[in-house]
């Protein structure tokens, strides 16, 4: 690995009862469901024998109980930045509700009423990257889906629109690197990172 070019692990927490429904869980704080905490467990031996500089969190639940029980509670920073996108007052609701009030919306292109511009979470991951790339070696990320989702989009340097096309399953690990000094997804949506 080139010097200055570390890689970015990304682990979507596990599964709670409303990813589980497909309802919009922005800011409120709900807990991993039995088969979340078994999807956190088993991200660890994928996970234990890689040497990371910086292991980051959302300061929600769900994603510092996933970091917790995939071994890495006692290395947690906490990260403002990689807390969801808040869907103001969309949270809870699934698309097909929302869509009898707002046709053919989706979180990339519509509005959301009293929560976050899609901007707006392009600036917050915008920092986490510019963390990620100053640390002194490879990161792990405990997050949330769609905001992975821009991530992954911005680190590749497209629009934050474009995180529409990287979908992501909850306990999954994925990995931001680079191929010929260019940044890339390296892996997507695994439950664990070839090589």
């Amino acid at each position: 690995m080139p010097s200055g070019e570390n890689v970015v692990v990304l682990a979507r927490h596990g599964e709670t009862e409303w990813s589980a429904t497909g309802r919009h869980t922005g800011l409120t704080d709900i807990p991993l469901t039995s088969r979340g905490e078994d999807q956190a467990r088993a991200l660890a031996p994928m996970l234990a024998a890689h040497r990371f500089a910086l292991v980051l969190a959302s300061p929600l639940a769900r994603a510092q109980e996933t970091a917790r029980l995939a071994g890495f509670g006692g290395r947690v920073v906490d990260e403002p930045d990689l807390v969801e996108w808040d869907y103001g007052d969309y949270e809870g609701r699934t698309t097909p509700d929302i869509r009898t009030e707002a046709p053919r919306w989706t979180i990339w292109d519509g509005a959301t009423p009293g929560g976050e511009t899609i901007g707006q979470v392009a600036t917050r991951v915008e920092r986490v990257i510019a963390r990620c790339r100053a640390a002194d070696g490879d990161v792990l990320a405990f997050a949330h889906g769609h905001l992975l989702r821009v991530l992954a989009a911005r680190w590749c340097e497209l629009d934050a629109i474009e995180g529409r096309r990287f979908v992501l399953g909850t306990g999954t690990l994925s990995r931001l690197g680079w191929e010929h000094a260019a940044p890339a997804v390296t892996a997507w949506n695994a439950p664990g990172l070839p090589g």
